[in-house]
């Protein structure tokens, strides 16, 4: 049996390890093995490609997309789609993992080898195997008028920093060096550990932010954090939040990490990535909130501040605000 709709592929050309790069060339001859000739690839350059690749896809009928990349060009991918204004019930959205670190891939159950990952994604499109999941809705209250739809996880101060030492194309060279020595998280605590270092001198000569956290209309705490992370649910072992709680659960969580001074930092991190933080959460200044409608993070002052969207940031004036706007459709193992 094959597939009688187009597979149509999204796929960045640098993201990932080195040895990622290769690859993009391997994805059609691959899905010929299994029968399935009519695949469409097209290689893009930058999130921005991806985007505007997708929402003429979709515009042109497509109904199966995979995006082969990593977050960024996954959501980038959410985007287009968004603005094709598509009919997410009726699209079929997949996860190569070809990116640094790749956590909603590795949560739908997508292997790392291309061999491995095509054969699944034949499986998976033939009997319909899906898993619904929320899409985020991110806005700044004054300022720009751009807002951001993503799926997997977001923040501000540390995690709102991170994208600015991982997404550009210069930096995309050395996470693919970084990702081949040491692992496809390499990339991610090199910006994490960058993130930390420009938050320390930031706070030198600005001084620190104070934020507010309101769930659902109400002021759940306020007070001076290292990092506040927001994820769509549990997303596996190397994000170990929300555990339990499925991509398309109908609600979200914000965790916020207090700041309890740089010397404390490098160890509430390490007990936030290997979940021990969960055990005793006050002796580490971790908070968690469930949200069901809607998120408000609100600094003091009138400092612009950037948040995260999984790939990306979204320059955020006065305050920012996150809720579920829709539900997608991820290809699953």
């Amino acid at each position: 049996m094959t597939v009688s709709k187009r597979i149509d592929v999204i796929a960045t050309t640098i993201s990932g390890s080195v040895s990622d790069w290769g690859k993009v060339g391997r994805i059609v001859p691959l899905f010929r093995e299994h029968g399935e000739d009519n695949v469409n690839l097209i290689s893009v350059d930058s999130h921005a490609d991806a985007r505007q690749k997708a929402c003429e896809l979709v515009k042109d009928g497509s109904e199966i997309l995979i995006s082969a990349g990593g977050s960024g060009t996954f959501n980038a991918v959410v985007e287009g789609c968004y603005d094709a204004r598509c009919d997410f019930n009726r699209l079929r959205l997949g996860f190569l993992r070809k990116g640094s670190a790749d956590l909603i891939g590795k949560v739908l159950g997508m292997p790392d080898e291309i061999e491995e990952a095509i054969e699944v994604f034949v499986n998976s499109i033939r009997e319909d195997k899906v898993v619904p999941c929320d899409v985020l809705l991110a806005s700044s209250e004054h300022g720009d008028s751009d807002v951001r739809h993503f799926v997997g996880y977001g923040g501000a101060e540390v995690f709102g920093e991170v994208p600015r030492f991982t997404e550009n194309r210069f930096i995309k060279y050395y996470k693919g060096i970084l990702s081949q020595l040491f692992g496809d998280l390499g990339p991610f605590f090199v910006g994490t550990s960058l993130a930390v270092i420009s938050k320390i001198f930031r706070h030198i000569g600005r001084g620190k932010r104070q934020w507010e956290i309101m769930v659902d209309g109400q002021a759940v705490t306020q007070g001076y954090y290292q990092a506040i992370m927001i994820v769509n649910g549990y997303l596996g072992p190397n994000m170990p939040f929300a555990q339990g709680v499925p991509l398309g659960s109908g609600d979200f969580h914000v965790f916020a990490i207090r700041d309890m001074g740089v010397f404390k930092l490098p160890m509430q991190l390490k007990h936030a990535w290997d979940a021990s933080v969960l055990e005793d959460p006050d002796r580490w200044g971790f908070e968690g909130f469930r949200v069901k409608e809607k998120l408000v993070l609100r600094p003091d002052g009138d400092s612009v501040f950037p948040l995260n969207t999984d790939g990306s940031a979204l320059e955020c004036y006065g305050s920012a605000s996150v809720e579920i706007d829709d539900r997608i459709y991820f290809l699953t193992r």
